[in-house]
């Protein structure tokens, strides 16, 4: 009776391999991370402070070279333009100022696309996604990942829903969630989940890869992997 082989011991370069990639996962993050924050501090202090009148600055004091002091200029900037802007005679500047960008072709293209873009990603309204769900999709016996959006109403809940509830869900493609399709799902076809939708996004993102872990919020479960058995 032969005996089963021996499985295969990894040599030294696999195992520097492995403890590199190891290492770049949790280096690369914080690495980036420093490396956009220094950058976005830098572009600031560089953009903003020359904007300063000198005249308002007394001869005798000099601004002071401090890292990240442009980017609080521009902080307490945009403060009081909000603030002004919660105003009627800062609306009416704001409407004043769109009218004119409305008027000028290149520009008005530019502006109301990057407006838009901000409005989406800093909207302070109550259009964010209620919960994490799971729906049969594309057939029966495949879920997929989606978020519920709202209660469908009007004229596609009376014709479609029959009577029963339904939900409004976007289901997203993977790696790129800005894009996906909007499903019109039964209530009692949806499966709500406990994640939150932040840790929904991240486990499409990732296609699946970064599992939230249910019993510690926020962070990932890793799970271990099974060796093949000979």
């Amino acid at each position: 009776m032969s005996q089963p082989p021996r499985p295969q011991r990894r040599g030294f370069l696999a195992g520097l391999r492995s403890s590199f990639l190891t290492g770049l996962v949790i280096v690369s993050p914080a690495v980036l991370t420093i490396w956009l924050i220094t950058t976005v501090v830098e572009f600031f202090d560089s953009r903003v402070l020359p904007l300063i009148p000198q005249r308002i600055i007394p001869s005798a004091v000099t601004v002071p070279d401090v890292p990240g002091l442009g980017v609080a200029v521009f902080l307490i900037f945009t403060l009081v333009v909000g603030w002004l802007a919660k105003g009627y005679i800062g609306r009416s500047l704001i409407q004043w100022s769109e009218d004119i960008v409305a008027r000028m072709p290149v520009v008005r293209s530019v502006y109301n696309g990057l407006k838009q873009i901000a409005e989406t990603v800093f909207a302070q309204s109550n259009t964010s996604f209620k919960k994490a769900c799971l729906v049969e999709y594309p057939r029966r016996g495949i879920w997929a990942m989606a978020f519920i959006s709202t209660d469908t109403r009007g004229e596609v809940a009376s014709k479609a829903g029959n009577g029963a509830g339904m939900v409004s869900v976007f289901l997203p493609t993977t790696p790129n969630p800005t894009s996906g399709f909007l499903l019109f799902v039964p209530a009692a076809d949806v499966i709500e989940l406990d994640m939150s939708v932040e840790e929904a996004a991240k486990l499409v993102i990732s296609a699946g890869l970064v599992v939230p872990d249910p019993d510690n919020p926020g962070k990932v479960k890793s799970s271990p992997r099974k060796r093949a058995s000979s």
